[in-house]
């Protein structure tokens, strides 16, 4: 195994190891669904795609959610909040990573960071009607909710908390690359794979 390789792996551990720790503190928002808790571990994901690249990126939203399901376990047996978790991280990052790619400079990483705010406040909007909700509602043997009750979650709660966070987790990540854009540009050209 080369010695990049190596590295790749361990930054990979490290910040899937980071993410794990940051997704056990989380907190609801008022007046939104309390099942839906803002957490912090998007963030070092972000970084693994803006220095080692897109497969990095989805390796730690994977090992962050394979250790928080392990260590926290799931009420329904079946790891579908996790499942939900890994989706609602891809559908943040990619978009970072597919426009700073293009350009590595504040302004990439701000449209970057907006296209994966919309990209997973509509996807995970979408994915909670037809996968998500159900799932939970037939693993938990729970009455499924439907109708105006079913519009209320998704566009009165999912959709605007998945907004909210994304809002978070860009005012973040653009303080972070303003503090390590050095750091992040050795890396990338050191490790990118």
């Amino acid at each position: 195994m080369t010695s990049k390789k190596l590295r790749v792996m361990i930054l990979v551990a490290i910040l899937g190891s980071i993410s794990t720790v940051l997704m056990q503190f989380n907190f609801p928002l008022p007046a939104l669904p309390g099942f839906l808790k803002i957490d912090f571990s998007e963030i070092p994901a972000v970084l693994a795609v803006m220095t080692l690249g897109p497969v990095a990126g989805i390796l730690v939203e994977l090992l962050k959610n394979v250790l928080h399901w392990f260590l926290s376990g799931s009420p329904t047996g079946v790891p579908v909040g996790e499942i939900a978790n890994f989706v609602t991280g891809i559908l943040f990052i990619m978009p970072i990573y597919l426009i700073f790619n293009k350009f590595r400079n504040s302004r990439g990483l701000t449209v970057g960071l907006i296209s994966g705010t919309v990209s997973m406040a509509v996807g995970m909007s979408l994915l909670n009607y037809l996968v998500f909700l159900p799932a939970y509602t037939y693993f938990l043997n729970a009455p499924p909710v439907t109708g105006d009750g079913l519009y209320k979650m998704i566009v009165l709660g999912i959709l605007p908390f998945n907004l909210i966070k994304g809002a978070i987790l860009m005012a973040i990540s653009l303080l972070l690359f303003k503090s390590m854009q050095n750091w992040i540009s050795q890396q990338h050209r050191k490790l990118s794979v």
